[in-house]
């Protein structure tokens, strides 16, 4: 019978071999993320990649340990904001805020800064901010002047810090439209 570790090494192989992906480049996309909690890593490997618990469960455990004290650390830091932004009534909302992270990665690196009461996304300059305008929305403020408002695309008063928002209250509504308006900004801000 094989060791508990020869069985690991067996399964980090297969799960390679399924993805079609080298463990570097699935802990590259799991970065890329910015997803920081076991259970949410696990659950974006299950849905990104169809895994199955197992499978997305155990990469989970090797990639969080593969990381340095320092990368940890800050990890934590950052946890630790979204805990602070997303606490209590708003605890809901973090889905939300994760699948928007998810789809928002897809774009290529850039800085993630939590603030206070929300979170700061920044290439050159800032082209985004998620955060809860109240416990059952998030507000996506899109830093882009030269888009035109819609109902949906409400354009901000002159010296807002992002000249545009959108509000979710469902993950359903990060849908195409949003992610095309984020790009844009994203875009733009590089």
């Amino acid at each position: 019978m094989k060791s508990i570790e020869q069985a690991l090494q067996t399964q980090l192989i297969n799960i390679q071999a399924k993805t079609g992906k080298s463990l570097e480049e699935l802990y590259g996309l799991v970065q890329k993320s910015g997803l920081a909690k076991h259970g949410q890593i696990r659950d974006m490997l299950k849905q990104e990649f169809k895994m199955g618990h197992g499978d997305a469960n155990t990469l989970t455990t090797f990639y969080l340990k593969s990381l340095d004290n320092v990368s940890a650390e800050k990890s934590q830091q950052s946890n630790n904001m979204l805990d602070s932004i997303y606490k209590g009534a708003k605890v809901d909302l973090l889905p939300i805020h994760d699948k928007l992270m998810v789809e928002i990665n897809k774009f290529g690196s850039f800085e993630v800064a939590p603030k206070k009461t929300y979170v700061s996304l920044r290439l050159k300059k800032q082209f985004a901010m998620i955060g809860p305008a109240t416990n059952t929305r998030i507000d996506v403020g899109i830093n882009h002047k030269d888009l035109e408002s819609t109902p949906r695309l409400v354009a901000m008063p002159v010296g807002s810090m992002c000249p545009f928002k959108v509000s979710i209250t469902n993950i359903n509504e990060v849908d195409s439209e949003l992610l095309n308006w984020l790009k844009q900004s994203f875009l733009k801000a590089g």
